[in-house]
């Protein structure tokens, strides 16, 4: 009996043991908080990681201000995916970026999206009257207080000129995949967006584009977050900047920094 519990004890411990990954093996899973207008492009670099051999990547996509927020209340990410340098700055201030990991890797392109069953053609620009052409009603966007987009909108808003006009009418969204919803539903006659986040709709079209020179450029930084700056987190975050990743960054519309 005593020679059948130490065998039985021998074997347990072996079992647990192959369960284990070996040192500097890649964790079976990598958690990445990422910005909600990397929703599509990042779920199939994702997809392209793990075909690769690699771990399989779980993603939480929300606004940049939700995921700095949570991060910094102890979630347990491991990279982060902002849609400004702002919130990288927040959490890079308190010591949660891995020291040498910022780097910034996409820009984006600012657009004026209306239902594609009411098209409408703008030229947006200072001094214009292009807000005449849109219906009366809401106008949505990320909350400017806190969301990347809105950020960007109420910049270039502002120095074109008509922020004054257009804040009575917005629809502040906590994050710009919902703002896009809003037009998608017909609750709002326009939105502000990425222009990423218009070609993935059907049900909206771009009405006009707004000039890079009204706003700040529109940067995406990633970095690892301590203490996950190794094995299969740092993997990721490489493969990030591959050939195959940035095919599919610039197939969904991003530009490559």
């Amino acid at each position: 009996m005593v020679r059948l519990v130490l065998l039985w004890t021998v074997v347990l411990i072996q079992a647990a043991f192959l369960t284990l990954p070996a040192s500097g093996q890649a964790p079976r899973e990598i958690t990445v908080f990422a910005a909600a207008s990397l929703t599509n492009a990042l779920q199939e670099v994702g997809e392209a990681f793990a075909k690769a051999g690699e771990a399989r990547v779980k993603f939480s996509f929300a606004s940049s201000s939700t995921l700095a927020k949570q991060i910094e209340a102890g979630a347990d990410a491991q990279l982060f995916l902002s849609a400004d340098e702002a919130w990288m700055d927040y959490l890079d201030t308190r010591g949660l970026v891995a020291a040498g990991t910022r780097r910034a890797i996409l820009g984006n392109r600012l657009v004026l999206v209306v239902p594609a069953d009411k098209p409408v053609q703008v030229e947006i620009k200072a001094g214009s009257n292009w807000l005449s052409s849109l219906s009366a009603g809401r106008i949505a966007t990320g909350d400017p207080a806190h969301v990347p987009v809105g950020k960007y909108a109420q910049q270039a808003l502002t120095n074109l000129g008509v922020w004054a006009g257009v804040e009575p009418r917005l629809a502040r969204a906590d994050n710009v995949r919902n703002a896009l919803v809003l037009v998608e539903r017909g609750e709002a006659v326009a939105g502000i967006v990425y222009g990423t986040d218009a070609a993935v709709s059907k049900q909206v079209m771009v009405a006009g584009m707004f000039p890079e020179s009204a706003h700040d450029a529109i940067s995406y930084p990633v970095a690892l977050l301590r203490p996950h700056d190794q094995g299969g987190a740092r993997a990721f975050y490489t493969f990030l900047s591959s050939p195959g990743a940035r095919a599919i960054f610039t197939r969904h519309g991003f530009a490559i920094r």
